[in-house]
């Protein structure tokens, strides 16, 4: 249209006499005029010629804007989509002899143009209306599956709440509720564990309770119902006072398992292992002698450790009373001291019957013991190696068995030797 309006105005501005008539000829000449409107005006906007019949804007002063810009000596173009059709608008200015002699403007009214347009338009809403209907579908069809998954796992948690700790969530997905469901599982399962060992604890608590108070009850009702002579009557006292005994000293050791077994933290100080190592000794030397066990130390090397002394105390007695009790007869147990790295070994080595090969995954468990007919005949409870275990872990170390039936059994406590570099950490 711009390269039209060029034509136009070197056509007209070659004229010698610029008026409606030789205008309209050379228009007529150039252009058809069938979906065309062409105005030219003189330099004062003054519509000189105009295609167009009904609203023909002859003789009148035309203040369209592209016009106006074009008496600036600019060539202009705009376009507007109305009513299903493409109009243009083009202007350029008639210049003659280097002066100004008014401009040409043309528009155009295509409907085929706009028909594409108004195509587009609609393919355009139709697949907005589409993709707004699928999302609104799929947002539902979502929104109402997570729902159903997350009730899923709500109404689990109900199941679990009362006490079922058998139940188990299965959702099939790899999203976060999955995920979800995956983690609620392996805490059921944690809980399930738990809740066996607790069942199990009170079953073997109870049953081993169970015997001494039976034995003091069968004494007493002898005591009561017999005529006894006083060196009977106070066997049988002394019986009972036994069986008490064993009573005070298991429910001193299911007292220290629950508070080993407790997140409570320990108060732990700079401790000496041989010095504690020989004050047990000390305290099981008469036990040592009436059964005959000779005790070897190689402490010769001390290193210094940051622990709970008397949670190491009650380690090393229990570790070194068993070492006694479950030895052979004039039996020897060694105690001594080594360096592995960093970390302080304290070994315990028995020359006893030892420990079956299929019973050592299990010493350290609660109420176990492998042979039980010995193990109550010697005051035995089953809590040691539990409350050892237990006592170690909760100070930073790690125990070791190693046993050959017939041979004896190898104790060894790991513990990280205390710097002095880690106060200044």
């Amino acid at each position: 249209m711009i390269e039209i309006c060029h034509m136009l105005s070197g056509e007209i501005s070659s004229l010698e006499v610029i008026n409606e008539n030789t205008v309209g000829n050379a228009v007529k000449n150039m252009i058809p005029l069938n979906q065309t409107r062409v105005v030219v005006t003189d330099s004062h906007c003054r519509a000189i010629f105009d295609s167009a019949d009904q609203t023909s804007v002859r003789d009148i002063y035309v203040l369209f804007p592209e016009i106006i810009e074009a008496l600036e000596i600019n060539d202009v173009f705009t376009w507007n989509y109305h009513a299903g059709a493409m109009q243009s608008y083009a202007a350029s200015p008639i210049i003659a002899y280097g002066s100004l002699r008014g401009c040409v403007y043309i528009t155009e009214y295509d409907t085929t143009q706009g028909a594409l347009i108004a195509s587009i338009q609609y393919s355009i809403f139709l697949i907005t209306m589409i993709l707004e209907i699928v999302v609104i579908f799929f947002s539902l069809f979502s929104s109402t599956t997570y729902a159903r998954r997350l009730r899923k796992i709500l109404t689990s948690i109900r199941i679990v709440r009362d006490g079922d700790y058998s139940h188990k969530v299965m959702l099939r997905g790899n999203d976060e509720l999955n995920v979800l469901s995956n983690d609620f599982n392996d805490l059921i399962n944690r809980l399930q564990i738990s809740e066996n060992k607790r069942s199990q604890f009170v079953s073997d608590a109870s049953h081993e309770l169970k015997t001494p108070l039976a034995s003091i009850k069968l004494l007493s009702d002898s005591i009561l119902q017999n005529n006894m002579d006083d060196k009977t009557i106070k066997e049988f006292v002394g019986d009972i006072g036994n069986e008490a005994e064993r009573l005070n000293k298991m429910s001193q050791k299911l007292l220290t398992l629950s508070r080993t077994d407790t997140l409570v933290e320990n108060d732990p100080s700079i401790v000496s292992p041989k010095a504690t190592i020989e004050r047990a000794v000390r305290m099981l030397s008469a036990t040592a002698a009436s059964n005959n066990i000779t005790i070897h130390l190689d402490l010769q090397n001390d290193y210094p450790l940051l622990i709970a002394e008397d949670e190491l105390y009650e380690i090393l007695f229990n570790l070194t009373e068993n070492g006694i009790k479950y030895n052979a007869p004039h039996g020897h147990l060694y105690i001594s001291f080594s360096k592995e790295n960093e970390d302080l070994l304290i070994r315990i080595e028995d020359t006893g019957m030892g420990i079956p090969e299929e019973s050592v995954p299990h010493i350290f468990e609660r109420f176990y013991r492998v042979d039980k007919a010995r193990s109550r005949s010697s005051g035995g409870s089953g809590l040691g190696l539990s409350i050892v275990r237990n006592m170690t872990r909760r100070n930073g170390g790690r125990i070791d068995v190693e046993s050959i039936l017939g041979k004896g059994t190898v104790f060894t406590l790991r513990f990280p030797i205390y710097s002095q570099k880690e106060e200044y950490k």
